[in-house]
């Protein structure tokens, strides 16, 4: 029989046969190619059924869709199906029998559909002994790991590519522009004028201010700008996935937030400050403008740098030390070193723009600390179209999410109680999503179902990492207090001639501190040690932090009013500027301290966590859920705003630290058997499903 279909398949070929298969799609897809396809089951076939009774060979080509042997024969082959020239159609390749798509590392540029695969034949009980025999499976020089190298050896990070760390710059001009913007907003809004000023400077010992509008007035707007910045990345990351794709995205956010800054500034020159009503007005118009682009900027910026390593290396792969010891490069804890590095350079931009806006602000005026992070973002399109043809970059992929909920809606289907635990319960049940699968369906399977089993799983992993994200909106409510709260208490305190809104920098210097030794050391070690640090573990721990961290400033606040001339009233006018607590303002560092290690294991490793587990074409989407969380977050902090000011902030302080630690036990036990599947899940190979082509451009 393997005679029989060798000269089936080779008559209706033009060429001869490869190694190496491209997209079934592609133009260059002949005959010869599925030869090579089918080759791992023809041994099934041959031992099974006769090898030259037609319908065998009918069967196995389509030709006979009714007949009762094609039943066996879709079980050997189910990712085979009856369309294409000769009946084949490896677009919805399965994991059980068939290759897998995996990607070949592209050149740099567009990453799309016409890049071409390779195939990649898993073992059938064997795959030790075929890798062995076969090191380099892509044609690329590498050695892959066996199942018990994946086990035992030791992993370690590759390296980052360069044009990740141009990705990283952008994104530093961008935190730098953010955040030397919003560092005044606490100033510029609660406080007034101070005598004889203008523009809002107060010279050393004064404290800077403009609109005068009170500390709930401050707290409740500054609020609200976080929440709308992390509600817009919905929004950007829709018109990613769907019809720009994440570089146009970033490009078009970028502009929207130029106009943003510029009302922004128009709303600090003196005199529009002398016209308060006027100046709120457009400096309210300027703050909505302004997250529009940076709700488009966020979602797409993280995937985009992580992306520039992904297209070299998808997989693993060994490395032989200097010492000779075989270790796994791994992309898994390479895009983990990313994006801790991507952080990094996140705080040294947010470092700069904080620092030195606070004191643009304090010794020549707002509009100073308006206009310097302006001049700064304009080097965000300037970069970004220089390294255009340099950058790898997934298409748009259309309809995908239309898809994907879809997919839910059927595996939910006749799963729903009255009883809501049965219908938890039902909703986690193991044939949750192997039941839609469309192997699992065969004919029965509706018209949209176009992808394969793989894109299921992917969809399942996704889902489960928005699961995971729903727990940080506890976490952030640590992290938030440090843009408000933390600022209004840092000027009750002896500042010794700091502004009390440089006092949070602490955390980003804290982060560009300990960022490299987390990454070169801390991680490593325990690597070293045998234990395994794994994301959802960081993240616990990342709760824990911020629980401390908070528990750290109800402390602080405690002694503020008890110390403190004015009790239980600190934050009066009188009390600011001549009767501040007599407690140094350095004393907030143990707060700021502890916040900055949650963000290490929480923050980031969300963003990681992000990338990793999203489908390929809906990964904005996914980030853009995990940012939503600090948008919950902030709509939470709201019912929060009564208690943000004397004499009840230690109420305010104790109340987030509960909910932190309450949410750290929560999440650990919600997601630790999750936490046991981490490598199977980031073993699920790359789906061949690319969603709607379009042609916009990326």
């Amino acid at each position: 029989m393997r005679k029989v279909l060798l000269l089936i398949c080779c008559s209706t070929s033009k060429t001869p046969p490869s190694p190496s298969i491209p997209n079934p799609h592609h133009s260059s897809f002949t005959s010869s190619h599925v030869l090579t396809a089918i080759e791992p089951i023809l041994y099934h076939v041959e031992t099974s059924l006769h090898p030259m009774d037609p319908i065998t060979l009918f069967a196995l080509f389509g030709f006979f869709p009714a007949d009762p042997h094609l039943s066996y024969i879709k079980s050997v082959l189910p990712p085979i199906m009856t369309s294409g020239p000769i009946g084949l159609d490896l677009a919805e390749v399965s994991k059980a029998h068939a290759p897998q798509l995996v990607d070949s590392p592209p050149a740099p540029g567009l990453i799309n559909e016409k890049n071409e695969k390779s195939l990649a034949i898993p073992g059938d009980g064997s795959s030790q002994s075929a890798s062995a025999q076969n090191d380099s499976l892509d044609g690329d020089g590498k050695e892959y790991p066996t199942e018990d190298e994946v086990k035992t050896l030791r992993r370690v990070c590759g390296t980052v590519p360069w044009a990740s760390y141009t990705i990283a710059f952008v994104e530093l001009c961008e935190r730098f522009s953010y955040y030397g913007t919003t560092v005044v907003f606490v100033n510029f809004i609660q406080n007034p004028l101070p005598p004889g000023s203008t523009t809002g400077e107060s010279g050393t010992d004064g404290q800077s201010g403009a609109l005068g509008l009170g500390q709930r007035a401050s707290t409740g707007l500054t609020t609200f700008n976080s929440m709308w910045a992390y509600c817009m990345p919905l929004l950007g990351a829709y018109m990613a996935d769907q019809y720009w794709g994440r570089y146009k995205t970033i490009q078009v956010s970028i502009a929207i937030a130029i106009v943003g800054h510029i009302i922004l500034i128009v709303a600090t020159i003196p005199s529009v400050i002398a016209h308060p009503n006027g100046s709120i007005a457009a400096f309210s118009i300027g703050l909505i403008i302004f997250g529009i682009g940076v709700g488009g900027f966020k979602p797409n910026v993280s995937p985009l740098i992580a992306e520039q390593y992904e297209s070299l290396h998808p997989k693993q792969y060994i490395k032989v030390q200097k010492s000779g010891e075989r270790t796994i490069i791994d992309p898994t804890m390479t895009v983990s070193r990313i994006y801790m590095y991507f952080y990094l350079m996140i705080n040294v931009g947010a470092l700069a723009g904080q620092i030195g806006m606070v004191y643009a602000e304090k010794y020549v005026g707002f509009w100073l600390s308006f206009v310097l992070p302006t001049v700064m973002f304009l080097c965000c399109p300037t970069i970004m179209f220089l390294m255009r043809k340099k950058y790898a970059r997934r298409p748009p992929t259309g309809s995908v999410l239309a898809k994907a909920l879809k997919l839910w809606r059927l595996a939910a289907k006749g799963r729903w109680s009255i009883n809501p635990v049965k219908t938890a319960q039902n909703m986690r049940a193991d044939d949750f999503w192997e039941n839609v699968k469309p192997s699992r369906l065969g004919s029965n399977k509706p018209d949209w179902m176009t992808f394969d089993d793989v894109w299921v799983d992917e969809v399942r992993r996704g889902l489960k990492a928005c699961t995971v994200f729903l727990w940080y909106p506890l976490w952030w409510l640590c992290y938030n207090q440090m843009t408000n709260n933390l600022v209004s208490q840092a000027a009750t305190m002896e500042l010794h001639g700091a502004p009390n809104d440089l006092i949070n920098n602490i955390d980003p210097i804290a982060l560009v501190i300990f960022i490299p030794i987390t990454d070169q050391f801390l991680y490593p070690g325990l690597e070293r040690m045998g234990i395994r640090f794994t994301p959802l573990k960081r993240i616990a721990w990342g709760f824990f932090l911020g629980s401390a961290s908070m528990i750290a400033a109800a402390v602080t606040q405690y002694y503020i009013y008890k110390l403190g001339a004015c009790g239980n009233y600190p934050s009066s006018d009188e009390c600011l500027s001549v009767n501040p607590a007599p407690i140094n303002v350095w004393v907030q560092t143990i707060p700021f301290l502890l916040i900055a290690f949650s963000e290490i294991f929480a923050s980031i490793t969300g963003l990681e966590y992000a990338f990793t587990k999203a489908p390929r074409n809906m990964r904005s989407l996914v980030t853009a859920v995990f940012l939503f969380m600090s948008a919950i977050s902030y709509a939470i902090g709201q019912a929060f705003t009564s208690l943000s000011a004397d004499p009840l902030l230690i109420w305010n302080y104790t109340t987030i630290a509960a909910l932190a630690a309450i949410g750290g036990v929560g999440f650990w036990l919600s997601f630790r058997g999750l936490d046991k599947q981490e490598d199977q899940m980031n073993a699920i190979p790359e789906s061949s499903f690319k969603g709607r082509k379009l042609n916009h451009a990326v």
